[in-house]
C-alpha cells in the first residue's frame, strides 16, 4: 500500500524531470532529489538537485569523513562539557567519558548521536566552529554545494546543502574503506563506561535490510529539514548514490530512485587502472619509447541499449625526460556525444634524457651498422 501511495504521489507532483534512459518524465515526493553514478559522479536523475535545503543528520557523513581523514580509529576521544547533553538523538555520553574514535563513529552513524558529533569535532579541530570551517573547506574540494555550521545537523541558520552536494559528499566518503564498513553495519555493540550495560546500536537506514545491494547511507530529520536521506547500493558492478531532502516518503522514494537506476543503466568498464593503452616514442631519451597506461579506472553507467566508445587524446610523441606517472593525455568514455567519464593517461616508467656520451655512442653504433652490415 505504501508503495502504491508513493507511486501516486510521483504521478501527481509538478516539476517533472526527464528520465534520460526511458524518455519518460517523472517526479518524486522530495523538495530536492538526485541519483548519481558513483563511479563517474554523473547525474542520472535530478529534481531541484542544485537548490539548497537544510540537511539534518545527513550532515554526519561529512563529520565521519573528516574524522577518518584526520584521526586513527584507535584514538581515545574524551567527551567534553559541550558534547555531553547536546539535544536531540544521543548516545548519552557523560562528561569525561572516553571512547575510541571507531566507537564514536559507530555511535555517530548508526545511532546518529549528536553528542558524539560534538565530541568528534572538538577532538579533531579543537572546537565546533573550527571543525565547521574544515567541513566547508572539504566540501569545496569535492565540488559539493554546501555550507556547514555544526557537525550534527541540528537546525541552524545557513546550515544547508543541495541534493547533488550531499550525494557528492557521500560519494567521497564511500571511497574510504572504514566508512564503507561503518555505514553498512546494521547492528553494533559498543561500551557504556560506568554502566552495567553496553550500548546496542541499530542502524536507522532501513534500506540495508529491505533493499538488495544497499551498502550505506545516513538518515536525518528535524522540523525544519523534514526527512532527509542519503543512500547507496551496488548491483552487478553498478554503484549508485542518491539523496532526498525534505522527503516524506524517504525510503520509498529512495527505493524508486535506485530501481530506476538499476533498471535503466548498466556499468561499462572501458579501462582498468594501470592498463596499457598505447606506447609513445620519446625524443632525446635513453629509451626509444614509453608505455602509456590508464592512471585510474575508466568506468561509468551507460543506458541499457546504448553503446559507448573510448576516445584517447595523446600527443604524437614525448620529449625526454619523462617521469613515471606523468600525465600525458586523457581517455574519455563517450556515448551519444556525451562524455560519461574520463581518466588521465600516464607514462608507465621513467625515460631519462640522453647524455652527450650516450648520443655519441648511438651515432657510432649506426655508423658501424652502416659500414659493417
Amino acid at each position: 500500500m505504501k508503495r502504491l501511495l508513493a507511486l501516486l504521489v510521483l504521478v501527481a507532483l509538478p516539476g517533472l524531470v526527464l528520465n534520460a534512459a526511458a524518455s519518460e518524465p517523472f517526479a518524486v515526493a522530495a523538495k530536492g532529489a538526485v541519483l548519481i553514478d558513483a563511479d563517474s559522479g554523473r547525474v542520472l536523475f535530478g529534481q531541484n538537485q542544485d537548490a539548497l535545503y537544510p540537511m539534518a543528520s545527513t550532515t554526519k557523513v561529512m563529520t565521519a569523513l573528516l574524522a577518518l581523514e584526520h584521526a586513527s580509529l584507535d584514538e581515545p576521544v574524551t567527551t567534553g562539557p559541550n558534547a555531553s547533553g547536546v539535544p536531540g538523538t544521543s548516545l548519552y555520553l557523560a562528561e569525561g567519558e572516553t571512547l575510541s574514535m571507531e566507537h564514536m563513529l559507530y555511535g555517530l552513524m548508526l545511532r546518529s548521536g549528536n553528542d558524539a558529533a560534538v565530541a568528534i569535532a572538538e577532538h579533531v579541530a579543537g572546537s565546533v566552529s573550527a571543525f565547521a570551517d574544515m567541513m566547508n573547506e572539504r566540501a569545496r574540494s569535492i565540488g559539493a554545494d554546501a555550507h556547514y555550521v555544526n557537525p550534527h545537523g541540528l537546525d541552524a541558520d545557513g546550515h544547508h546543502i543541495s541534493a547533488l552536494g550531499l550525494a557528492l559528499v557521500m560519494r567521497e566518503a564511500m571511497k574510504n574503506p572504514d566508512f564503507r564498513r561503518i555505514t553498512s553495519t546494521q547492528r553494533k555493540v559498543i561500551p557504556w563506561v560506568g554502566n552495567e550495560y553496553s550500548r546496542v546500536l541499530e542502524n536507522k537506514n532501513r534500506l540495508l535490510k529491505t533493499y538488495e545491494g544497499a551498502n550505506g547511507g545516513k538518515t536525518g530529520y528535524t522540523g525544519k529539514a523534514g526527512r532527509c536521506l542519503v543512500f547507496s547500493a551496488q548491483r552487478n558492478g553498478l554503484s549508485l548514490i542518491g539523496a532526498v531532502l525534505n522527503c516524506p516518503t524517504w525510503f520509498d522514494t529512495a527505493t524508486m530512485l535506485l530501481d530506476y537506476g538499476f533498471e535503466n543503466y548498466r556499468v561499462e568498464e572501458a579501462l582498468r587502472a594501470g592498463e596499457q593503452v598505447s606506447a609513445l616514442s620519446v625524443r632525446g631519451g635513453d629509451a626509444a619509447s614509453v608505455d602509456i597506461v590508464a592512471g585510474a579506472g575508466l568506468r561509468a553507467a551507460v543506458a541499457i541499449g546504448a553503446s559507448a566508445k573510448t576516445d584517447l587524446s595523446l600527443p604524437d610523441d614525448l620529449t625526454a625526460p619523462v617521469r613515471a606517472g606523468q600525465i600525458v593525455g586523457t581517455a574519455r568514455l563517450v556515448c551519444g556525444g556525451e562524455v560519461l567519464a574520463e581518466c588521465p593517461l600516464v607514462a608507465a616508467s621513467d625515460v631519462e634524457a640522453r647524455s652527450f656520451l650516450q648520443s655519441l655512442r648511438r651515432i657510432m653504433r649506426r655508423w658501424v651498422l652502416r659500414f659493417n652490415p
